[in-house]
C-alpha cells in the first residue's frame, strides 16, 4: 500500500472551469491525485476567474491559493527586451512573478515542507525548483514536471507561415532559447510526464539522452465521457453549421480560424450555401470582425457552450501549429460531434482518418471534407460513433489517469530520492 504523500500543485491557469484543454488536463490530474494523496493547489488567476471556481477545486484539494495575473502589450514588451538581454525564453520571463514567488515561501512557512512539488506546464517549472530550494534537503523535496508541449514547437512551426522576416526571426530565436530551456528544466525534474510521443521524441532530439528518456511517462489528456451526450446526434435536424472552439488570443488558434475563413470557407459555401460557422473564444481586442455576408459569427467566451455543441453538424480544427493535444477534438468526440482537422491539430491522438475523424492538409482538401460531413449521413454517422468509442476506449481519466498513481507511488518518503545528473 502507497504512503499520502503532501504535493504541493503548481498551475499556470485556475483548472475550473474546464473551458480549455490546460485546465482540463490539471483539473483530472488533481482529481486522481487527490483519491490518495494531500493535494494544496497553488495558481495564476486572472480577472475573469469566480469564486464559485475556487471553491470548486477546494472539493478535493486541501488548499487553494491564488495569485492575480495581468497581461499586457506594454508588459509583454518589457519582458521581451529582458529575456533577449538575458538569452532566455519570453514565454518563461514573462511567467516569472515576484507575487507567485512570495506565495510560495508563505505556503512553505505554512503548510510545507511538501514531499512533492508538481508543476503543471513549462513555465510553472521554475517555481517547482525554487520550491525545491526552499524546502531544503532533509528530506529533499520530489519535483514532477507535466510537459503539455514540447512548447519550443509553437514558435518554429508558427515561424513556417510568417511572412515578416523580423517576425519569423523573432519566432526562431524564441524556438531555439525554448527548446535549449526544455531539456536543461527536464533533467532537473525526478520525472517528466509528457502529453504525447511525439512530444517526448522532439525533445529527444533536441538533446533528452536515453537515461532521461528513463524518467519521462506519456500520459494523454482525458476527460470524462457521459453516457447521455451524442445520443441524439443521429436524430437531430441538421441545419449546416460549423463550429471551432479556441481562444483566438492564443496565435496558433487565431492563425488557423484565419486560414480557413480566408481558403477554406468560401469553397465551402460555393457547396452548402446555407452553412454557417460558429467560432467560440476569447477574442483579442484587435480582431477584425468579417463581413455579415460571410455568415461568420465570431461570438467570444461563451459561458455556456453546451447549446452550439448540440446544434453544430461539423466540428473543425484547422491548426496549423502547436503542440501537445487538441482537448476539444476529445469533447467533439464526447458529444457525437464528426470532426475534421489538419494532422497537427490531430497530432497526439489515436485520429483514424475516415474512422474518427477527417485528416486535412489543403484548403481543397478541407473544405471536401467539410462538405463531406455536411451532406453525407453515412460519413458524419461513421465518424459520429467512431470518435464516441475512441473517448470511452482510450481517453476516459478514470481509467486512464491511474498511470499517474504510478509516478507517485511510494511506501516511504525515502523511496521519492532518485540520483540525478
Amino acid at each position: 500500500m502507497y504512503a499520502i504523500v503532501r504535493i504541493l500543485f503548481l498551475t499556470q491557469v485556475l483548472p475550473y472551469p474546464l473551458d480549455a484543454g490546460a485546465k482540463v488536463r490539471a483539473y483530472y490530474t488533481l482529481r486522481q491525485l487527490a483519491k490518495s494523496h494531500e493535494v494544496a493547489l497553488l495558481s495564476f488567476a486572472r480577472n475573469d476567474d469566480s469564486a464559485e471556481s475556487v471553491d470548486q477545486l477546494r472539493e478535493f484539494c486541501t488548499d487553494v491559493v491564488t495569485v492575480p495575473i495581468r497581461r499586457s502589450r506594454f508588459a509583454d514588451f518589457g519582458y521581451l527586451s529582458r529575456a533577449w538581454l538575458a538569452n532566455r525564453p519570453f514565454l518563461v520571463g514573462r511567467d516569472w512573478q515576484p507575487r507567485m514567488v512570495d506565495a510560495l515561501q508563505r505556503l512553505h512557512l505554512t503548510k510545507g515542507p511538501f514531499e512533492c512539488i508538481h508543476a503543471d506546464q513549462l513555465g510553472m517549472a521554475q517555481y517547482a525548483l525554487l520550491g525545491e530550494k526552499i524546502n531544503g534537503s532533509r528530506p529533499r523535496t520530489r519535483t514532477v514536471l507535466d510537459q503539455h508541449n514540447a512548447v519550443f514547437q509553437i514558435p518554429s512551426r508558427l515561424a513556417e507561415t510568417e511572412s515578416s522576416r523580423f517576425k519569423r526571426h523573432l519566432l526562431l530565436h524564441e524556438a531555439k532559447l525554448l527548446a535549449r530551456y526544455e531539456v536543461e528544466t527536464s533533467r532537473a525534474f525526478d520525472n517528466v510526464v509528457f502529453v504525447t510521443s511525439e512530444d517526448r521524441t522532439a525533445l529527444a532530439e533536441k538533446g533528452l539522452s536515453q537515461r532521461d528518456l528513463r524518467r519521462t511517462r506519456v500520459i494523454p489528456i482525458c476527460v470524462e465521457p457521459k453516457a447521455d451526450l451524442g445520443q441524439n446526434s443521429n436524430s437531430r435536424r441538421r441545419q449546416n453549421r460549423v463550429l471551432s472552439v479556441g481562444g483566438l488570443h492564443w496565435p496558433p488558434n487565431a492563425a488557423g480560424v484565419s486560414w480557413f475563413q480566408q481558403n477554406v470557407w468560401t469553397r465551402v459555401r460555393k457547396i452548402v450555401p446555407d452553412a454557417t460557422l460558429s467560432v467560440v473564444g476569447k477574442l483579442p481586442e484587435s480582431f477584425a470582425m468579417p463581413p455579415p455576408h460571410s455568415r461568420i459569427a465570431y461570438l467570444g467566451h461563451v459561458p455556456d457552450i453546451e447549446p452550439l455543441f448540440e446544434q453544430a453538424d461539423a466540428f473543425i480544427v484547422p491548426v496549423l501549429a502547436g503542440g501537445g493535444m487538441r482537448v476539444k477534438i476529445l469533447d467533439a468526440w464526447t458529444r457525437g460531434l464528426p470532426v475534421i482537422s489538419t494532422t497537427i491539430g490531430a497530432e497526439g491522438i489515436d485520429a483514424q482518418h475516415e474512422k474518427n475523424i477527417l485528416i486535412a492538409d489543403t484548403p481543397k482538401a478541407f473544405a471536401e471534407a467539410t462538405v463531406s460531413v455536411l451532406t453525407n449521413p453515412n460519413v458524419s454517422r461513421q465518424l459520429r460513433d467512431g470518435g464516441l468509442r475512441t473517448v470511452e476506449d482510450r481517453y476516459d481519466w478514470r481509467k486512464v489517469y491511474r498511470a499517474w498513481d504510478l509516478v507517485y507511488k511510494c511506501e516511504s518518503s525515502s523511496s521519492y530520492h532518485t540520483n540525478r545528473t
